[in-house]
């Protein structure tokens, strides 16, 4: 079932206040339901991408958290928190989905998506191996690290409160874990663009 669908002569704004939107869908107004997808749906991809699911039990997770929100509008007790309320469902129909496939384990072969036009063949190849430099040195750290720098990487960037839910983990932690996480992102990128390091260390 397709719950991410297109409102006629929408132009894309983000029109209103997350609550307000939420509020408007509730009652029945179609219309808010585009830019309320729009205004969290990189977060939502980016919670379910950071499980590493392949593509296919990717989509079905997203698609799954958006009927929770469905199902669900008119019993969300605070709709100005809905971006905590979707990362959380997602990281539910995450976990759920792992249940039900009863592995332990999931693939690594999702890949984040680009896009199709812009930039040109010459700066695609350097972006390409400037991504699969980054994607490489986030596959040698924690898979707590990968995670959180996923997730905090959604656009628009998500509120603690989000990445909490998320992640199953109180604010106070984020910051400190983000730095601790992204320096050790530096020192394995570091490592591998001066290998020769490694033989002096202690």
């Amino acid at each position: 079932m397709t719950v991410v669908t297109e409102v006629p002569g929408y132009t894309h704004a983000m029109d209103g206040a997350p609550g307000a939107l939420v509020r408007r869908v509730a009652a029945g107004d179609n219309s808010a339901w585009e830019p309320l997808v729009e205004r969290y749906k990189s977060l939502v991809w980016s919670v379910v991408r950071s499980y590493r699911f392949n593509d296919d039990d990717a989509s079905d997770v997203v698609q799954t958290t958006w009927l929770r929100l469905v199902e669900h509008l008119d019993r969300i007790r605070d709709p100005d928190a809905v971006g905590t309320w979707l990362a959380t469902t997602a990281r539910n129909e995450c976990l759920a989905h792992l249940r039900r496939k009863g592995r332990q384990g999931v693939s690594l072969e999702a890949v984040p998506e680009v896009a199709a036009s812009g930039p040109s063949p010459g700066e695609r190849v350097l972006a390409h191996e400037r991504d699969a430099e980054l994607w490489s040195a986030l596959h040698h750290i924690s898979d707590r690290c990968r995670q959180l720098l996923r997730i905090l990487a959604s656009d628009p960037p998500p509120s603690y409160q989000e990445v909490g839910a998320a992640l199953g983990v109180p604010v106070g932690s984020i910051g400190p874990t983000r730095a601790r996480c992204l320096q050790k992102l530096r020192e394995r990128i570091a490592a591998k663009a001066h290998p020769d390091d490694l033989l002096s260390s202690p």
